[in-house]
């Protein structure tokens, strides 16, 4: 089986649901989009990524609280299923996490940890349909090249608000309230 797969007919949350085991499934514009788990290295970032922001914005440790800060969770947004590497909900709108599997509540924030399989549909796929949802803020990160690119939504588009590489201070909205060091979602 290649890294990704489409189905010929109008794909439906039952073909996400029926998704080989190891492979993450999303339902983007009526077509089913499978890719495998992603290389450890993409989940180092993703997950040093998370934890840097889950103390201030999840505990509210050294920072201040008011999110909830997911990794992987699967959104229903506008007809769509999709997962991001990782999101965030400011708590004041959405004061409880629900019980369900999924997400129908846009997230504030979505973070997209690229890899060369998914690259090309992150950023222009997927960063439309965030758009379409309300998504607030999008930050790509790229562990390749080691960048991280940040985007606001204003008026319906994305303005990059950020352009950072290599080893820069990280303090950028909506996360702000906080300074983290790029270098440390490298592997080496």
């Amino acid at each position: 089986m290649s890294k990704q797969a489409r189905l010929k007919h109008e794909a439906t949350y039952q073909d996400v649901l029926d998704a080989p085991p190891g492979m993450i499934a999303e339902l983007m514009g009526g077509e089913l989009h499978l890719q495998p788990r992603p290389a450890l290295p993409h989940s180092w970032t993703s997950s040093i990524l998370g934890g840097e922001l889950s103390g201030p914005f999840n505990r509210g440790r050294d920072g201040p609280g008011g999110w909830w800060i997911l990794d992987e969770p699967e959104c229903h947004l506008n007809g769509n299923v999709l997962v991001p590497d990782l999101a965030g909900w400011r708590r004041e709108r959405l004061p409880k996490l629900p019980d369900e599997a999924f997400m129908t509540l846009a997230p504030d924030w979505v973070c997209e940890v690229l890899s060369p399989s998914t690259r090309s549909r992150d950023m222009v796929l997927k960063r439309s349909l965030y758009a379409e949802a309300g998504v607030g803020h999008l930050w790509f990160i790229d562990p390749d090249v080691r960048t991280l690119e940040a985007f606001a939504l204003e008026g319906g588009r994305w303005v990059l608000i950020a352009a950072l590489e290599g080893e820069a201070d990280v303090s950028v909205p909506p996360f702000d309230a906080i300074t983290f060091d790029l270098a440390a979602l490298w592997t080496s």
